[in-house]
């Protein structure tokens, strides 16, 4: 096991699921991370680790209209070659929504994992971040979705798709009691 892979299989390997599409999700990362040569890489297999941020701000819950997916969805994205998790998840936050999100922890920890259809017959292995960003109005980039917004949390729930919903309701528990 590569020495990049290690420290993601650690951290994916300690996460407490939040409902049983987590709990397979895991499972099935940690398999992959074990089988796959290169994880990491996109055009290695079609199978592969993906990385995606929960924004959160005193606004609630940023989510952007996926381009193709049509879905409403956290932003996330392939990681680039040598790219770190952590700085993967905060560029494509910036990519996408415009904005610079800080991770809520430090170090940087996996809080919660997914694998669905990525499209394009890819399977992807979503490692996910929980960043807080400025309250401002996203701003996404050129080529990105320009549908990009601050949801309450009980709304941000509603849209969320499965695969985030369980982890929104989880994570909007902890927030609520903190402010």
């Amino acid at each position: 096991m590569s020495g990049r892979v290690a420290p993601v299989r650690r951290q994916v390997a300690a996460l407490e699921p939040v409902d049983d599409r987590e709990a397979a999700a895991q499972e099935t990362i940690l398999r992959a991370l074990d089988a796959l040569p290169r994880p990491f890489d996109e055009h290695a297999d079609p199978t592969h680790v993906t990385c995606s941020a929960v924004v959160t701000s005193d606004r609630g819950v940023l989510l952007h209209r996926h381009k193709r997916l049509d879905m409403w969805l956290q932003p996330g994205g392939h990681i680039e070659p040598g790219e770190a998790l952590p700085a993967a998840a905060r560029r494509e936050v910036l990519e996408e929504t415009g904005l610079i999100g800080e991770h809520t922890t430090a170090p940087p920890v996996i809080a919660h994992v997914d694998v669905h259809d990525g499209g394009r017959g890819h399977t992807h292995l979503d490692v996910r971040y929980v960043l807080r960003a400025p309250a401002q109005d996203p701003r996404p980039g050129p080529g990105e979705s320009q549908v990009a917004a601050w949801f309450a949390w009980p709304e941000a729930i509603a849209l969320a798709d499965p695969g985030l919903r369980a982890f929104l309701t989880a994570l909007a528990g902890r927030h609520l009691r903190h402010d």
